[in-house]
């Protein structure tokens, strides 16, 4: 081990070290402890491995590189598990309500199992959308040195010679229900569409959040765009391990790293990505963890200032993979910072700051057409827009890629849970023109704050994905595209505008002003918020009764503490 003044256990040492802590040594000799280990740092290895989905279905495999990594660095390597929610499988039914939920639980088991054991120095290994953010969170609320590592990408499937994703199998749905595509189609889109381990391929909300790690100094490098099952897999598993270890040497914890700038820096990453709308969410939930000042509002200075220069799906045609080939997140930051778009100074879990990391990244973009210049972007301005209005006072999240700047009006259709919205699109019951309101699907009304992309796929299938806006109180998955509009805030839930909706009510979106209403007046609304009753909670009991009676507004990140 190399040589530091620090002492390298000086957590662990509570429950390791004198004479009074007899008891605990012996129960650690029990799980392979030897009289040298016990003055090493303890490394907590927080895997969210599960045979679930395959998102997560190879963490464990990989972790076994870092931990043999750490054990060679002289470090002492604890796993424990963390868990998964998996949204493609939870999608369109009661699961999706505990996604967002296990965000929560994944930070609260970090925190108990890194406070409960005294670990040194954490490792945190997740591989889909909520155990990204979930894994960080943790990670900064016990703020010991701390690496966070993405499982990676799933590689693209292929359908008659094209590629296709989870949400082609999504999409599929519609597409059969209008009768675009038969049965035999159909299921051959759902046999193709996940080839093998990682998570969903496009720039959807794993990618997204795995991008923002990088960019914000929690994850090494060029690590968020290798694919799950890349040769590269390794070395990313090997120079993390390595990373961390010289954080321990250094002292370098994740509340150094995770400044106003670094997350200014991951704001700018995923605008330029096309990113999902989760991100707000959950950018807002970790800016909180580590005390730095991040409101909903921001977002929309990012995203006016920053043009997105990947042409990546659900709106583009290009996966994470090919954004890999292309040159990675990497590539996309130099030009970032080429552009004094990024803070270079922000220190990152190398040791090095930004800049320093990309000193010698080049930017190449002949021969290839995933990233864009600046001067001929995929689109001149950010995916995510903030809208606020008499519907929104609070603010809702508007996702615009593949979108060109428009004034949407029509007709409410207002439908209170996702499954009724979903049938009447899958029969016919939805036209040209039409805004479609799902609500009650709120962080308390849901509870869990569900991700639509059941009926925004529905949308598409059936081709009204230009002629029909959604907005919800839900929120979208990063697979959703098209007119939608989440985060509605304040929910139905808690008396929102969106609450007093009724079927009919004209409602405006414009993107340019910013803008959603409805077009009624105060007196209007106001007479029938006077005849307006919250539904009784769904839950009464259990973790989701729970997480209704503590959550707050989407607007502040959907966090529990």
């Amino acid at each position: 081990m190399a040589q530091t003044d620090r002492k390298l256990n000086r957590n662990s040492a509570a429950m390791t070290e004198g004479v009074s802590r007899t008891a605990n040594r012996a129960m650690l000799r029990a799980v392979g402890f030897k009289d040298e280990d016990f003055s090493k740092p303890i490394i907590g290895l927080a895997v969210a491995d599960s045979d679930v989905s395959p998102c997560n279905v190879h963490l464990w495999e990989i972790a076994k590189v870092s931990r043999r990594r750490l054990i060679d660095a002289g470090a002492k390597p604890l796993l424990f598990h963390t868990f998964v929610v998996t949204d493609g499988e939870a999608m369109g039914h009661e699961g999706m309500k505990c996604s967002l939920i296990s965000r929560e639980t994944i930070a609260d088991i970090i925190e108990l199992d890194a406070r409960g054991h005294a670990m040194d120095a954490l490792l945190g290994i997740g591989g889909c959308d909520k155990t990204i953010p979930g894994t960080v969170m943790g990670l900064a609320r016990y703020n010991v040195p701390a690496v966070f590592i993405y499982g990676g990408t799933i590689r693209a499937g292929n359908h008659n010679g094209k590629p296709v994703d989870i949400v082609s199998a999504f999409e599929a749905v519609g597409a059969y229900s209008a009768g675009k595509i038969t049965e035999a189609e159909r299921h051959a889109i759902e046999c193709a569409a996940c080839p093998g381990a990682g998570a969903c391929g496009g720039m959807y909300t794993a990618n997204t959040m795995a991008a923002a790690m990088e960019a914000i100094g929690m994850s090494i490098p060029g690590s968020a765009s290798v694919p799950a099952e890349s040769d590269q897999r390794n070395a990313v598993m090997s120079d993390s391990a390595d990373a961390l270890m010289h954080c321990v040497f250094n002292g370098i914890t994740p509340r150094q790293i995770m400044t106003r700038e670094a997350f200014e820096n991951a704001i700018r990453t995923i605008m330029a990505l096309g990113g999902s709308t989760n991100a707000v969410l959950h950018l807002l939930a970790l800016a909180r963890e580590v005390n730095v000042e991040l409101a909903i509002d921001d977002f929309n200075h990012f995203s006016d200032t920053t043009p997105i220069l990947c042409d990546m799906k659900p709106a583009g045609r290009y996966v994470m993979e090919d954004l890999h080939a292309a040159g990675g997140v990497q590539m996309v930051m130099k030009m970032l910072l080429e552009e004094g778009l990024l803070h270079g100074e922000a220190l990152t879990v190398t040791g090095r700051t930004v800049a320093e990391n990309l000193h010698d990244v080049q930017v190449v973009l002949e021969g290839q057409d995933v990233v864009h210049t600046f001067d001929a972007p995929e689109k001149p301005s950010g995916p995510i827009v903030i809208l606020k209005g008499n519907l929104a006072a609070e603010g809702a999240v508007l996702k615009t890629c593949g979108l060109q700047e428009f004034v949407h009006s029509g007709p409410a259709r207002v439908f209170d849970h996702e499954e009724e919205a979903l049938n009447a699109i899958l029969n016919d019951r939805i036209k040209k023109g039409d805004v479609v309101v799902i609500r009650y699907e709120g962080p308390k009304g849901g509870p869990g704050m569900r991700e639509m992309l059941s009926p925004t796929s529905a949308i598409a299938g059936v081709g009204l994905i230009k002629d029909v806006a959604l907005i919800t109180d839900g929120r979208f998955s990063g697979g959703s595209h098209g007119m939608v509009v989440g985060h509605v805030a304040p929910e139905a839930q808690v008396g929102g505008t969106i609450a007093l909706l009724q079927d009919g009510d004209m409602v405006t979106i414009d993107s340019k002003a910013k803008l959603i209403e409805v077009d009624l007046d105060d007196a209007e609304l106001e007479r029938r918020r006077s005849g307006w009753n919250a539904p009784a909670p769904r839950y009464t009991w259990g973790a989701l009764a729970k997480y209704a009676r503590l959550v707050s507004s989407a607007s502040q990140g959907a966090v529990t503490g």
